[in-house]
């Protein structure tokens, strides 16, 4: 094989991730709320020239802290945003929100990718060691929710019990201490409901907020409130350690006290006597009722994710298999040791360190999206450049040796003669990893990218309710996954007419 055919591939290889990352904050980032708001307040002191911009991270799926109006615009709302959208217009910043699990909020902070968090976040002991926290704006109490046929109303009903809470929460580590009580942590508030209503756990710990909403559209589930605790864990906003905003947004907190604004925003999100409509267990899809539209945008994300780590994963991967069987032993190192990385590691610990240590690294603000596409193509590679050096030697090699007898250039023989019969061969293991990652599209939600999933999540905090609107992601999916097969067939009939 031709080596110096070879050093152009790599050099090119080079090229083109230099011009992805240069042109990568043009990509849509493909962030829930990642959206620049006018911040509120008459008294809003506007900065000289253009406005300063302050990034805000929060998990929109704790009602009525944050949520997505998903029947509407489909903007981040709640207490916790319009306590932000009036401080920082007092202080003259424009605010944008960026939307991420709550369980990367911290992780957010520390890399630089957002400015504060406001997320219903307790300021407790552990998180102090890692950020600063403002004044204590909100504190609420801890709540025992359970089945209204068997309820637990205090801390010493729930030994031996099996009690849920959501990952990362002040919940999360007040229920560590509850005794002889096994404890089951999971990622979103409406995953606690579905275990309690399928009797997985007996109880769930929630704020009591959390817990009127759960039990007015559960009727099956009764709370009890647990006695108040010290000021010290109450809600406040995060900031990275020793931010120069902290005592500016302390100084917009006390006067929010003292002229009774945040007695009117609290009283906004949490009025009198509201209560949702009482639903039972049965299956009743007029939930989805005004979310369908906000659901279906998701596909057109879901495709654009694909598509392009598909195409990244296929030049890749052919570049790969390249090195592997060109005979040059540091091009074979490399692409062996890449392979055995990628393979030997989760995606989705491929897909966080991209994310989060990229701006810590490199001081690049990576797009959600483009991070995204980025994981799953290299992931995607490292699979297909087996595949891909199989396709190509299974192809007779007489071939390749009648072409090199006609005098057919190196790169014009692969490109016109093996690479097409490759492909003919590997077709239906392509279309695999196609159908692989449009289904494993779902694990970008944890960066906050807006895929299906992730409105699916967003429906689910809203609505308590999960076995309708994961039912209707997972038939989008499958419709998606026909096309992409029929398309498939229809290239490969195409293909074989030569036979």
């Amino acid at each position: 094989m031709n080596r110096k055919k070879l050093l152009p591939i790599f050099f090119s290889l080079i090229a083109a991730v230099v011009l992805l990352l240069g042109i990568g904050p043009a990509l849509p980032s493909g962030t829930a709320g990642l959206s620049a708001v006018s911040a509120e307040g008459e008294d809003a002191a506007p900065a000289a020239g253009e406005k300063k911009k302050l990034v805000m991270g929060t998990s929109p799926d704790y009602p009525p802290y944050e949520n997505v109006d998903a029947k509407n615009n489909g903007e981040i709302v709640g207490m916790d945003i319009d306590i932000a959208k009036y401080i920082t217009g007092r202080l003259g910043y424009e605010l944008e929100i960026a939307s991420m699990d709550f369980n990367g909020l911290i992780a957010a902070l520390q890399t630089g990718r957002v400015d504060f968090v406001m997320s219903a976040m307790s300021a407790t002991d552990e998180r102090r060691q890692n950020v600063d926290f403002s004044d204590i704006y909100y504190v609420a109490r801890n709540t025992i929710v359970s089945k209204k046929d068997a309820p637990l109303a205090t801390l010493e009903s729930l030994s031996g019990k099996r009690v849920g809470a959501q990952l990362g929460s002040t919940q999360d580590l007040f229920a560590e201490t509850i005794e002889g009580a096994e404890l089951k942590k999971l990622n979103k508030i409406p995953d606690l409901i579905q275990e309690l209503n399928s009797g997985r756990i007996d109880a769930a710990i929630v704020e009591d907020a959390v817990a009127i909403e759960m039990t007015s559209a559960n009727p099956g589930l009764v709370m009890n409130f647990l006695p108040a605790e010290s000021d010290e864990n109450g809600y406040a906003i995060a900031f990275p350690k020793n931010s120069p905003i902290v005592g500016d947004f302390n100084g917009i907190l006390a006067e929010m006290n003292e002229n009774g604004k945040m007695d009117d925003i609290v009283q906004t999100w949490f009025p009198d006597g509201e209560e949702k409509e009482a639903r039972g267990l049965n299956i009743d899809f007029s939930v989805l009722k005004g979310y369908i539209p906000f659901i279906l945008k998701g596909v057109y994300v879901t495709l654009l994710f694909t598509l392009v780590s598909a195409l990244f994963g296929l030049i890749w991967g052919s570049i790969l298999s390249l090195f592997k069987i060109s005979g040059i032993k540091p091009l074979e190192w490399f692409a062996t040791a890449y392979t055995s990385v990628f393979r030997g590691t989760p995606l989705l610990v491929q897909l966080t360190l991209i994310y989060y240590a990229t701006p810590q690294l490199i001081h690049y603000e990576i797009p959600a999206l483009m991070a995204a596409g980025l994981a799953f193509g290299l992931n995607s590679a490292a699979y297909l450049s087996e595949t891909i050096r199989g396709g190509i030697m299974a192809v007779d090699k007489g071939q390749r040796e009648a072409a090199i007898a006609l005098g057919v250039p190196y790169r014009k023989m692969m490109v016109r003669i093996i690479f097409p019969q490759a492909l003919r061969n590997i077709l239906p293991a392509l279309v695999n990893e196609c159908v692989a990652l449009l289904k494993e599209s779902s694990l970008v939600s944890v960066i906050g990218v807006t895929e299906l999933m992730r409105r699916a999540d967003v429906v689910r905090s809203i609505e308590f309710r999960s076995f309708e609107v994961l039912l209707f992601v997972a038939a989008i999916y499958y419709v998606l996954v026909l096309i992409l097969t029929s398309f498939a067939r229809m290239l490969e009939r195409r293909l074989r007419r030569s036979d």
